[in-house]
């Protein structure tokens, strides 16, 4: 019984694994559009995951709330942050430092 509680816990870690890295890939594709659609450039290819909590959406189903920050620069010089907020896999927010243009 022991071995299967072990198995269980075991794949429910991969398929958390699984579902986090997938939607760390849709925040870093949404933060790349974003920054083309305003002229910077996103710094390091990447998103830090900062923030994680349940939430519930709309419809009232719990969903995982996650929050990102990234880097980014619009002179090639300065680096400035922003910060990218889902639910589940819905983009509530998308916001960037004031910067230079």
């Amino acid at each position: 019984m022991g071995d299967l509680i072990w198995f269980g816990a075991l794949v429910l870690g991969l398929w958390y694994w699984w579902r986090a890295k997938g939607v760390k890939e849709i925040a870093t594709e949404v933060i790349k559009r974003h920054c083309k659609e305003m002229d910077v450039q996103l710094l390091d290819d990447s998103v830090v995951l900062r923030g994680y909590w349940f939430k519930r959406n709309a419809e009232g189903r719990l969903r995982a709330w996650r929050a990102y920050n990234f880097e980014f620069t619009s002179t090639g010089v300065d680096r400035f942050n922003g910060r990218i907020v889902l639910l589940g896999t819905q983009v509530l927010d998308v916001q960037l430092e004031p910067h230079r243009v």
